[in-house]
């Protein structure tokens, strides 16, 4: 078994957590910010001091191989995503980059003979937390979206600004001809913090993920009538805020009977018209559900379909904003990975993603798996988020191993 080198792990941890620095041990990195283009040009300068090719595609995603004996063997990719959401940690997205990186400075440094092209690929805008939607460039090379559609996205800091209009003044603009091609690629393999406090807790050293969970996401809305405050009534109030309160706990009820590995949120809720000597008269929020089992999911949408469509005399209506059916991974690679941590004395427990990323759109038209390393007290997406770099330099060992058992297939 190879293992990776601690001391070079950590110097990319630190060396990358100074690109949007928000001094409060976390980074707000949006895609294709001045931050971000600096964290794409120190992967480019490390890559090609290794040797490595380094191209980009049309939308920005960079591949950068380290070629294998074979010249007819398909490509093995490793890597994520450099972008962050604001005030977000220094290991969602990048950790993927990093270990892939450290990956295949091992296999430099060491002479590993391999004789598939092995190949790190960082894909552009997976966050959307600058240009929505999330996961766009890896959707566009999964036709999940049109490239035209996407180049349109606005920017949320810069007003006017698009996907398209920042990407053609980042320098990463290469051509589509270097896309990622499925009849050449073997498969892919992601590494990634695990985001939720699972590992940590039951004290394993690597998530083998089977699979991301399938996940419903529905909004509701909720009419009344807006009268005064302290002259209507109690009896007579159509209240459409007191009416969604009622219908969410009914909701938490109901799911709370279904399985334990439910997870499910309201986090985005609007009143209007939100004047405190007002009763509200319409009232929206969100629902979002995730289960791995499409049973489960079913049962939730079964239960809000049969709900009552009124509540404390106000009208409820729902719209499905969007859904996702679970996502299986390819056997043969996790059993890889299964077979390296093993084979490295190291912890490790099978389980789902509740987060969505851009391998499982890959795992559509390639083979494809993750790797999760735990996250310290399970936080993500927020400047606590941190996971030691052992912790990480395990992950890194786990993914090399992985690829060199990819590499014998």
């Amino acid at each position: 078994m190879f293992t990776c080198d601690i001391n070079r792990m950590e110097d990319k941890i630190t060396t990358f957590s100074k690109f949007g620095d928000t001094g409060k041990g976390g980074i707000t990195r949006f895609s294709l910010s001045p931050e971000a283009i600096c964290a794409r040009n120190e992967i480019k300068a490390r890559m090609t001091k290794l040797g490595l090719d380094f191209k980009t595609d049309d939308i920005g995603n960079i591949y950068c191989t380290l070629e294998g004996t074979d010249p007819s063997a398909g490509v093995i990719m490793s890597g994520s995503h450099c972008d962050s959401v604001r005030q977000g940690g220094n290991y969602d997205g990048i950790l993927g980059v990093l270990t892939a990186m450290e990956m295949i400075e091992t296999i430099v440094v060491n002479k590993i003979p391999h004789k598939h092209p092995i190949q790190l690929v960082v894909w552009t805008n997976e966050e959307g937390a600058r240009f929505e939607p999330a996961m766009m460039s890896s959707g566009i090379i999964c036709k999940k979206f049109t490239k035209e559609q996407m180049f349109k996205s606005e920017a949320k800091d810069i007003p006017g600004l698009t996907f398209g209009q920042a990407l053609k003044e980042s320098g990463f603009e290469g051509s589509e001809e270097n896309r990622m091609n499925p009849s050449k690629t073997t498969g892919l393999v992601e590494l990634h913090i695990e985001q939720g406090p699972v590992l940590e807790e039951g004290k394993y050293d690597i998530g083998i993920v089977e699979g991301v969970v399938g996940m419903i996401n529905y909004e509701f809305t909720f009419r009344g009538q807006a009268d005064h405050a302290g002259t209507f009534p109690m009896p007579y109030r159509k209240d459409a805020l007191l009416a969604a309160s009622e219908a969410l706990l009914f909701l938490h009820q109901q799911f709370d009977n279904l399985d334990r590995k439910l997870v499910y949120t309201t986090g985005k809720i609007s009143c209007h018209p939100n004047i405190h000597t007002i009763i509200p008269d319409e009232v929206r929020f969100t629902l979002d559900a995730r289960h791995a089992d499409p049973a489960v999911i079913k049962q939730c949408v079964e239960i809000i379909k049969s709900m009552p469509k009124l509540w404390a005399g106000c009208e409820m209506t729902y719209t499905e904003a969007w859904a996702r059916d679970t996502v299986q991974f390819n056997d043969k690679f996790i059993s890889s990975v299964k077979k390296a941590s093993d084979e490295l004395g190291y912890s490790s427990f099978k389980m789902y993603s509740g987060a969505g990323h851009d391998a499982q759109y890959l795992s559509e038209v390639i083979p494809t798996t993750m790797i999760f390393v735990p996250s310290r007290g399970g936080h993500s997406h927020c400047e606590l988020e941190y996971s030691p770099v052992e912790w990480c330099w395990k992950g890194a060992n786990v993914l090399l191993n992985t690829i060199l058992d990819i590499d014998q297939y």
